[in-house]
């Protein structure tokens, strides 16, 4: 067998962040080896974020179309799938080929390998029978795959998973959506705009369970409107499959079938591929534990999914650039010289910027208070830090406002689809938001200033004293304040 090949940094795991990482130590002139098995990118721009917003904006728009007969005369709304299809194909995923983003990652002086990769000891990565010793270290951001719940029966059927239901062409007639968190509802609508019959079944009280009460009500009956049928409190106990479909079995003894089972129950990342143990790191975690520089150990980073901070693109954009700036101060620590880049001191920043959490020349520390996320429903919902019960949970002296988006201004203007609301929770003794939520046609968009005013620390009466233009969305967010007194 060769000698290991000495490198200064691998990178397992080419997703968004993986790619990022690797992508920018090479440009710092690094020797940089990035490892995938699958496609460089990872889930976002083949099976996620790009391909799955291509099929909201399309059935959006067909809901937009329905919404002209009261509003400016009357339109006819035949859908067709094959121009989403072809779109998903075309423009988003080179037929799921990510020949072009290899060529980005080593136009940019990075050396990729395609295979399956396992830490071989301190400072070794395997791939096959090639061996590397990273010199200044190793960067795991290997994601997470599809949590599929140990249904009696489940596991010998062909149920889809979000990549199944993003790679089809012809939409089946009916479609069993077992899982009523954000992908789920997010697929459901579009699927029932184009005339797929749709059932969601989920296990918990409600659908977005982790998000306020108030949009998990608004999110179900939008879902509703569009024929969605929902079930909540319902454990799927069994599942069959005869050739032509799938009946589901509840615990309750409620049957639902469909020609389709689409099952989004949750990721989890796959731990014991990895050879964590010939490091001392405990595979049998559901994320790697890491600190706020993203350190899972010694001379091992990690970023993205697996770190089980949220499955979000921008999370792993984040913390990508916290460990380049690591990376970068390590590997100019240990050579003795100047940082390679220039630019170790912040989070993607240029030399002389201050990191977060810290001055000039510092490295950035992760800070999740502010997390934004965001459901692509019909209408959107925003949210970012802290819910109104997780809020209580800590023991927080909570302050809440809650506007409702058709009493807005704006709300009332825009008629059909303007249900939504912003809901605010602060903590009075500190007299700061500490979470929003933001539900609405333009939920996202809406959530960013809210994001703002939560990273910041923002002073609630200095929020009160400014200036909201009229009419829009974001205006509701005084309305929401003013309930706050």
């Amino acid at each position: 067998m060769a000698d290991p090949e000495l490198v200064d940094v691998v990178v397992v795991g080419l997703g968004v962040g993986g790619e990022e990482v690797a992508g920018r130590l090479a440009e710092a002139g690094l020797t940089v080896v990035g490892v995938e098995r699958d496609l460089v990118g990872g889930e976002c721009p083949y099976w996620g974020c790009v391909p799955s917003k291509m099929m909201i904006r399309a059935a959006n728009a067909i809901a937009e179309a329905r919404r002209v007969d009261g509003l400016a005369g009357t339109a006819e709304v035949r859908p067709d799938w094959a121009p989403v299809a072809k779109r998903i194909r075309e423009e988003a995923t080179d037929t799921w080929d990510d020949t072009v983003a290899v060529r980005r990652f080593t136009g940019k002086g990075g050396r990729f390998v395609r295979g399956s990769a396992r830490l071989d000891g301190p400072g070794r990565v395997r791939v096959g029978e090639r061996v590397f010793h990273a010199r200044h270290g190793i960067v795991l951001g290997t994601g997470t795959k599809p949590s599929v719940p140990p249904v009696d029966g489940l596991a010998d059927t062909p149920y889809w998973t979000n990549r199944q239901a993003i790679e089809v062409e012809e939409l089946p007639e009916s479609l069993l959506v077992l899982g009523g968190g954000a992908i789920g509802l997010e697929l459901a609508q579009v699927f029932a705009r184009f005339g797929v019959r749709v059932t969601v079944v989920e296990a918990l009280d409600r659908v977005l369970a982790v998000e306020e009460p108030e949009a998990s009500e608004v999110a179900a009956a939008a879902l509703r409107a569009d024929g969605v049928e929902i079930h909540t409190g319902v454990r799927a106990q069994r599942v069959g499959h005869d050739g032509r479909g799938f009946t589901v079995h509840a615990a309750d003894g409620a049957e639902f079938t469909a020609e389709r089972l689409l099952v989004v129950t949750g990721r989890r990342a796959h731990l014991d591929e990895l050879g964590l143990d010939t490091v001392g790191v405990d595979a049998g975690r559901r994320y790697l534990t890491v600190d706020d520089r993203l350190h899972v150990t010694e001379g091992i980073w990690a970023v993205g999914d697996v770190t089980g901070e949220g499955a979000f693109t921008h999370v792993a954009m984040y913390q990508a650039g916290i460990v380049v700036a690591d990376l970068l101060a390590h590997a100019r620590r240990a050579d003795g010289g100047p940082d390679p880049s220039g630019t170790a001191n912040a989070t993607g920043g240029a030399s002389g910027a201050t990191g977060v959490g810290g001055s000039a020349g510092a490295v950035p520390r992760a800070d999740y208070r502010a997390l934004p996320r965001v459901t692509f429903t019909d209408p959107e919902v925003g949210a970012v830090g802290l819910t109104e019960s997780q809020a209580r949970e800590r023991g927080v002296n909570v302050q809440v406002g809650l506007a409702r988006l058709p009493s807005s201004a704006r709300g009332w203007i825009h008629k059909a689809g303007n249900e939504g609301f912003v809901k605010l929770v602060a903590d009075a003794d500190q007299g700061v938001l500490i979470g929003a939520t933001s539900v609405g046609p333009a939920g996202g968009e809406v959530l960013s200033g809210l994001a703002v005013a939560v990273h910041a620390a923002v002073p609630i009466a200095r929020l009160r004293q400014m200036i909201y233009a009229y009419p829009t969305f974001h205006r509701a967010i005084e309305d929401a304040l003013r309930d706050m007194s």
